[in-house]
């Protein structure tokens, strides 16, 4: 046989494209090229692939033109996680191993022949259950995020010759395959820890409950980072559809551990102030990298320091806030990554922090504090659900003596009672949080009582139609966490409270 054909996987955005390896053998000056918009790592596939082969004790052909095409040949590939399926497909062409048959080929070669590991396994397994494929040849240590999904025939090698005794039949060792991986389970900070500053708890608990978007404002030190920290501790945990998604896009951008399972807590990302949009969004010229707002799917973006962020890259976020994805555009491709996120701003109110209240210890000038706030731009603000304006807790709240406070486990339970209470109510259609529901749907097929409709109406000249529409968002949650069938005056009245959130955001 002259021509033979594998199969491997690259990963695109957060989502993995199958592509067909094939190795074809002819007469001509002997040599190696791949062909189909390789990028540097693929093309240095020819060298690592013939040492692989030669230090695994197998012979190579030496004398013949060797091409290597991969197809989809319009699609940039980049990575080594085609290494092995180059090997393969090379060595089936030269008659040394059968041909495999619908199989997926992932691995890295070491120069000696070993298989290192690559990103997104997980990303290549859903890809082949998606077309059918069943078996899947990756390496050893990826062994248990591949078998993440059910159905699928996993074998994980440690070398090249591994490899090869497997499609020849021969038996390899493998590790011991637990029959359902342990979940990713790490150690959040808890409720307990924050003493004092009741009022933003209360708005902690209402952004949990309804997947708000949250913003505190306050001196430094009084508890802004720490309370913002705590939000994934009274989250509800990821169903196995989210989680399973959540845990494909930490694999696609190389962050899950070996052996880790799927991701259930909500993922937190707390990037510098110094990050680029295109760390933020996510970016790049021949292929999309993955930034954090994606990171951080169906979790927490924390903003710390929010006024020390660049103003383009805060406004960066108003589109992946309202569509809930983000789409990355280049000359030569398009990808759309998913960016459902619940976003924390933490600011102080001015550069030196202290103005809070009468405001009268602050040195700042005013134009100083209107530049400082101008970064939180009126279109950004007007997309965040609650804002508060955090005081200086007493000595009195900070004693131990006066007792625990309620610690995230108590928090989480009524957070569990109020979101089963609106999935119930929106169980006809494709939200669970209250966040998520359209303002007109809100409005036409779950009506408030008149009193409460009147009250909000008296903002009119306040609010935009947008933020009309998330503080009925947040006058639903109340009235979940508060038992009530429908939002009635005081549930509108205190999500009101909370989009005021004090002088200080009028500022800003």
């Amino acid at each position: 046989m002259t021509l033979a054909k594998t199969c491997g996987v690259v990963v695109n955005g957060v989502d993995g494209l199958i592509v067909d390896i094939e190795a074809y053998l002819s007469q001509g000056l002997p040599g190696m090229n791949i062909v189909g918009l390789a990028d540097t790592a693929v093309g240095e596939a020819r060298d690592r692939v013939r040492a692989a082969v030669l230090n695994s004790g197998l012979p190579w052909p030496s004398e013949r033109r060797i091409t290597v095409g991969l197809s989809p040949a319009s699609v940039h590939k980049r990575g080594a996680a085609l290494d092995l399926g180059i090997a393969v497909a090379i060595l089936a062409a030269h008659s040394q191993v059968r041909q495999p048959e619908s199989t997926i080929i992932l691995g890295e070669l070491a120069l000696d022949g070993q298989v290192r590991s690559v990103r997104g396994v997980l990303v290549a397994a859903i890809a082949a259950h998606k077309a059918g494929i069943e078996k899947l040849i990756v390496p050893m240590s990826q062994v248990h995020e591949a078998q993440l999904v059910p159905g699928l025939s996993v074998t994980g090698v440690a070398s090249l010759t591994d490899a090869i005794l497997h499609l020849r039949g021969e038996a390899i060792d493998q590790p011991h395959l637990e029959s359902k991986p342990q979940s990713h389970q790490p150690s959040a900070p808890d409720l307990v820890d924050v003493r004092g500053q009741f009022a933003a708890r209360h708005a902690l608990e209402i952004a949990a409950a309804g997947g708000h978007h949250l913003a505190f404002m306050g001196s430094p030190g009084v508890g802004k980072t720490m309370l913002a920290e705590r939000l994934p501790s009274i989250l509800p945990e990821l169903d196995d559809e989210r989680a399973v998604d959540v845990t494909a896009i930490y694999s696609a951008a190389g962050q899950l551990a070996p052996g880790q399972g799927l991701m259930r807590v909500p993922p937190f990302q707390a990037p510098h102030h110094t990050a680029t949009t295109a760390a933020l969004i996510g970016g790049g010229s021949h292929y999309a990298r993955i930034g954090m707002v994606t990171l951080a799917h169906c979790g927490v973006l924390c903003l710390d320091e929010a006024a020390e962020f660049d103003r383009v890259v805060l406004d960066a976020l108003r589109q992946p806030i309202e569509s809930g994805v983000v789409t990355v555009a280049r000359a030569g491709f398009q990808v759309t990554l998913p960016a459902t996120f619940q976003l924390v701003l933490a600011s102080n109110p001015c550069p030196c922090g202290k103005f809070v209240g009468t405001g009268a210890d602050c040195s700042c000038s005013s134009q100083v504090r209107r530049r400082y706030l101008a970064r939180l731009s009126g279109p950004l603000l007007d997309r965040i659900d609650l804002r508060v304006t955090l005081e200086r807790p007493s000595l009195a709240e900070l004693d131990v003596e006066g007792g625990e406070p309620e610690n995230s486990a108590t928090v989480r339970e009524r957070v569990l009672v109020a979101r089963e209470r609106a999935a119930s109510r929106l169980a006809e259609y494709p939200w669970k949080v209250n966040a998520h529901v359209p303002g007109p749907v809100l409005r036409r097929r779950f009506p408030i009582e008149s009193s409460a409709q009147r009250l909000l109406n008296q903002e009119s000249n306040v609010l935009s139609a947008r933020g009309a529409d998330r503080t009925l968002r947040v006058a639903w949650t109340i009235a979940d966490l508060r038992g009530h069938a429908r939002p009635d005056d005081s549930d509108i009245a205190a999500a009101l409270t909370h989009r005021d959130g004090g002088g200080v955001w009028q500022a800003a």
